[in-house]
């Protein structure tokens, strides 16, 4: 195959398909997400077929049990996958809403309206139902979109992408609104980061050496994050209970999520009480923790940190630790060594919270909550595509808003500028 040729013809089907899916109304956009979850529903058989092919080359090539179980469709996530687009046919349609309509002293109306992105290119490993979430999210926010899954789920994502081929049929729009790669060949990845002309954005899904190549090697704007650094500040205001339960959640909640704290920020004043506390609960968790000096002379069973745990994403039960002399030694920890995900305090003091939430520079900053909630569901987005780190246009979790654009829109009655 001539991969350079094939790469092009999908983004040329891709740009004219964009045309056409923004503008479709609500109406029609809905009608294909129901109709793919049906055509799921039908074709239940044909996927387990597809997904079982996937598992034995998986096996064949030495896959590990947790990849292996990302790969599995089961009836229970086919199950959620159908759920799922049920669910964003439901969420309110962002494009074409028009705000902050103003009156200038001109006598035209200024205001923005909501439009889609255009081309979205998705590129992501392992679990084939991101083949459905990314193609509903970028459907219904009135974009096309190109899939690039990983080749050790080819077989089921064509399956899908069949379903998905039959729901945009039924609905009346283009096959190319969404276009599931059909090759396995690295290159493709290469070319769809390179396209410019035909894809305006390009988000990928997977882990930190992907991501930093594609954030190295593309041509196309990229909405990404590289690692989830997440912090959590007990300040010495704060309720010992609540601290001890929100710490214990955003750590061992689940461990391999980019949300999970990974360094835990303990003030001076109440360290030599509440760092015993916390000990204790994480060992009963069977959590490692790695602690600076002011750590181990309180605890000192705690593992001596290195520079390197400081800047550590775990994804494991281990948990660097350390104590700062108060907000303004947590502030300047958390902006030296964050990732600029998700970073919490925990304090009784109304001052100190507001400080916190202004000094920090993440995507997303709570108060008294655990990082866990950083997390498209549990911010009312109904779902997301991703999470965003950089600083424009999207940040944070993704949803349907930060799929789309906004343009100016005037109105006016003949008026011209004098």
């Amino acid at each position: 195959m001539d991969i350079a040729a094939y790469m092009a013809g999908v983004g040329q089907q891709a740009r004219v398909a964009a045309t056409a899916v923004a503008r479709s109304t609500t109406a029609v956009r809905n009608r294909a997400l129901l109709a793919t979850a049906e055509a799921l529903d039908a074709a239940r058989a044909e996927l387990a077929a597809a997904n079982a092919k996937d598992l034995a080359r998986g096996r064949e090539n030495g896959l590990d049990s947790a990849m292996l179980d990302r790969l599995e469709l089961t009836a229970p996530r086919i199950d959620t996958m159908i759920e799922g687009l049920r669910q964003v046919a439901a969420l309110p349609d962002p494009i074409g809403v028009i705000t902050d309509m103003t009156y200038r002293p001109s006598g035209i109306q200024v205001g923005k309206m909501r439009v889609p992105l255009g081309v979205i290119g998705i590129i992501y490993e392992s679990r084939p139902n991101v083949t459905v979430e990314a193609a509903s999210l970028c459907l219904k926010s009135g974009n096309a979109t190109i899939l690039r899954g990983g080749s050790e789920s080819i077989h089921s994502n064509q399956a899908i992408a069949a379903c998905l081929a039959r729901g945009l049929a039924e609905a009346g729009l283009p096959e190319a609104s969404v276009q599931v790669i059909s090759t396995t060949d690295r290159a493709a990845v290469g070319e769809l980061i390179t396209m410019p002309q035909y894809v305006d954005v390009i988000v990928p899904r997977g882990g930190k050496g992907l991501i930093e190549r594609i954030s190295r090697d593309a041509r196309v704007p990229v909405i990404k994050h590289l690692d989830g650094v997440c912090h959590v500040y007990i300040d010495s205001h704060a309720d010992p209970e609540k601290a001890l339960k929100v710490a214990v959640n955003a750590k061992t909640h689940r461990y391999g999520t980019c949300n999970t704290m990974e360094t835990l920020l303990v003030d001076v004043e109440i360290a030599d009480d509440m760092l015993p506390l916390l000990a204790g609960a994480f060992a009963e968790k069977g959590v490692e923790l790695r602690g600076c000096e002011r750590t181990r002379a309180i605890v000192p069973s705690v593992t001596a940190a290195t520079e390197a745990d400081w800047e550590a994403e775990y994804l494991a039960p281990i948990l660097a630790v350390r104590v700062v002399d108060g907000l303004d030694g947590a502030i300047t920890h958390i902006n030296r060594y964050s990732s600029q995900h998700t970073d919490s305090i925990i304090t009784e003091n109304y001052t100190r919270a507001r400080r916190f939430i202004t000094e920090v520079d993440s995507s997303s900053v709570m108060v008294n909550a655990s990082t866990r909630f950083a997390d498209g569901f549990e911010y009312g987005l109904g779902a997301e595509i991703g999470i965003s780190t950089d600083k424009i246009h999207a940040r944070g979790p993704v949803g349907l808003e930060g799929l789309t654009s906004q343009k100016y829109v005037v109105f006016g009655d003949g008026h011209v500028r004098t």
